[in-house]
């Protein structure tokens, strides 16, 4: 716990944050009181969450500020960056060079051309993290799948989209369920 001036708390989640989010199905965690609380979520974009989780694997700190007006929201930017603090766009990117080279490889053996694709791709396998569509079966997730493609096919008109966002989308269930059972191993 850290104290901002004029923001109040900020809650650093480390090791044990880590332990809490690798759970399956788990969304951000916070130690209030000595309970954990999984529904602190609010304020978050859901469609980051997987980013948050994957830095706590890697066993680094995740600060979680939220301000309730933008000049308390640049002063905590600007002390956050002045201490050297990492964005999220950049732990974003960190997040798919990790995983990029095995993608890549993966999807050029089924004869497609990865980096014709691997914005699409990318983009599907980024919806599949989704924390609202997590440890859900196929048939429960489709109507979000097939909602996120219609955003990416408005986005890029007329950019052969649907094969690369749905096999990406694929693979993040894939990816996603291996992180479950590898932390169901674990535990």
């Amino acid at each position: 716990m850290a104290l901002v001036p004029g923001l109040g708390p900020v809650t650093a989640l480390g090791l044990l944050g880590a332990a809490i989010l690798g759970a399956a199905g788990a969304t951000v965690g916070a130690a209030t009181g000595g309970r954990v609380e999984m529904s602190t979520y609010e304020g978050l974009p859901e469609d980051e969450i997987f980013v948050y989780e994957d830095a706590l694997r890697k066993g680094r700190s995740v600060v979680i500020a939220l301000a309730d007006d933008e000049p308390s929201a640049s002063l905590v930017r600007d002390v956050l960056n002045g201490e050297g603090a990492e964005s999220v766009d950049a732990a974003r990117d960190q997040w798919w060079t990790g995983l990029r080279a095995t993608e890549a490889s993966r999807y050029t053996k089924s004869g497609r051309n990865f980096a014709e694709d691997e914005q699409f791709f990318r983009l599907g396998f980024q919806a599949a993290m989704h924390a609202r569509t997590r440890c859900l079966e196929f048939d429960q997730v489709s109507a979000a799948m097939d909602a996120s493609l219609e955003d990416v096919k408005q986005q890029y008109p007329g950019a052969r989209v649907e094969e690369p966002f749905l096999r990406g989308y694929q693979r993040g269930r894939e990816h996603y369920q291996q992180l479950c059972d590898e932390h169901r191993q674990a535990a």
